[in-house]
C-alpha cells in the first residue's frame, strides 16, 4: 500500500446473522486526511467503527491501515490507532490527570514522559487549569477534549472518532473541530471519523455516503454538491402520488415522490415556484427551494430521506 494512504478496506463484508451490514465496501483514506463515513443509523458506519478499531474481526475482504493488514497484525495496528468511542470511556470519580495516567499505564507510559505527554496535550485542549477536577464536575464538550487527548496520548498516527459531536452544543462542537485540524498540522494525525449530522459532514476533507451497507458517494462536500442537478425544489403536500404526477403532465418536469413530498431539480429552481403554486393551488401545503444540499445528494443517490431508520445500528 503506499505510503500516502492511510487506510485501504477492499471488498469488505459483514454480516450479523441474516442481517448485512456492509457489502462489497471498498475505498482508500489519505494521510492526513479527515474523513467522514456519513449515513443514517443502519448505513453499516458503526460496523465500519467496530472493523477499525478492531473490535470485531474482519468476516470477508481485507483492511489495510498505515501499512499493516487485519487481522494478522493486530497488535501492529493497535498501537498506531487512538480511539474515542460515542458512549463515555471516562472514570466520572477521577480527575483529568488521573484518568490519563490510567491511559498512559496501559499503553507502557511510564514517569517522566508520561507527565511531559500529558502536560503536553493539557495545553494543546486548554485543560491545563483543569487538570485536577474530577471528570463528573465538567461539561459535556471539556469531557469530549478529555476524551480525545486520552485517544492522543501514544500519539497514534491514526484517530478514529464514533459519533464526536453526540451530546455536544453548536459551541462545543466548533471547538472539537478546531481541535481536529490542529492535530492534523502540528503531529500529521489522519482522523477518520462516524457521524450522522450532515453539517458535520461537510467539514470533512472528503465524506463517504453509505446507505444500507454500501457506499453510494464519495468525495468532497463540494463535489457531491455539484453531482446534483439545479435547485431543489420541496413541496409538501397531502397527497405526493397525486400531485407528482399533475406536475409531470401539466410541466414535462420529473418529479420524485419521498414520503408526503414531492421533489424536483430544476436550474433556477425559482423560476417554477410561482407556476407551481398558480398551477395546484389546493395541493401544495408548503415549497421550498434551495442550492443542493449533501442530504440532497443523499436522496439522489438513494430515493430515500436522510433520516435515521428504526432498526438497530451498524
Amino acid at each position: 500500500m503506499p505510503p500516502s494512504i492511510a487506510i485501504r478496506f477492499q471488498n469488505v463484508r459483514h454480516q450479523y446473522g441474516e442481517r448485512t451490514a456492509l457489502v462489497d465496501f471498498s475505498l482508500d483514506v489519505a494521510a492526513q486526511e479527515i474523513f467522514a463515513l456519513l449515513g443514517p443509523n443502519g448505513s453499516g458506519k458503526t460496523t465500519l467503527f467496530r472493523l477499525l478499531s478492531t473490535l470485531i474481526p474482519i468476516q470477508q475482504g481485507s483492511i489495510e491501515i498505515l501499512g499493516d493488514r487485519l487481522p494478522e497484525n493486530l497488535q501492529q495496528v493497535r498501537s498506531k490507532i487512538g480511539v474515542v468511542f460515542q458512549s463515555p470511556s471516562l472514570d466520572k470519580q477521577l480527575s483529568v490527570l488521573e484518568n490519563l495516567q490510567c491511559q498512559g499505564e496501559l499503553y507502557g507510559l511510564h514517569g517522566k514522559p508520561l507527565l511531559t505527554r500529558i502536560n503536553e496535550l493539557l495545553v494543546q485542549f486548554g485543560l491545563a487549569d483543569r487538570q485536577r477536577e474530577r471528570v463528573d464536575k465538567l461539561s459535556g464538550g471539556l469531557r469530549r477534549r478529555v476524551e480525545i487527548a486520552k485517544g492522543l496520548l501514544h500519539r497514534p498516527s491514526l484517530l478514529i472518532l464514533d459519533e464526536p459531536s453526540t451530546g455536544l452544543d453548536p459551541l462545543a462542537r466548533a471547538e472539537m473541530w478546531n481541535y481536529l485540524e490542529q492535530i492534523r498540522a502540528s503531529e500529521g494525525t489522519t482522523v477518520i471519523l462516524t457521524t450522522h449530522l450532515l453539517e458535520e459532514a461537510d467539514k470533512a476533507d472528503r465524506i463517504a455516503i453509505l446507505h444500507r451497507g454500501s457506499l453510494v458517494a464519495l468525495g468532497t462536500a463540494n463535489e457531491l454538491r455539484a453531482t446534483v442537478a439545479g435547485d431543489s425544489i420541496v413541496i409538501q403536500t397531502q397527497d405526493a402520488i397525486a400531485l407528482a404526477a399533475a406536475i409531470q403532465q401539466r410541466f414535462n418536469l420529473a418529479a420524485e415522490v419521498i414520503g408526503r413530498t414531492v421533489r424536483l431539480e430544476q436550474a433556477d429552481g425559482h423560476r417554477y415556484v410561482p407556476q407551481l403554486i398558480e398551477a395546484f393551488p389546493n395541493q401544495i401545503d408548503s415549497i421550498t427551494v434551495g442550492k443542493p444540499t449533501l442530504e440532497d445528494v443523499f436522496i439522489d443517490r438513494t430515493g430515500d430521506r436522510f433520516v435515521s431508520e428504526t432498526i438497530a445500528a451498524l
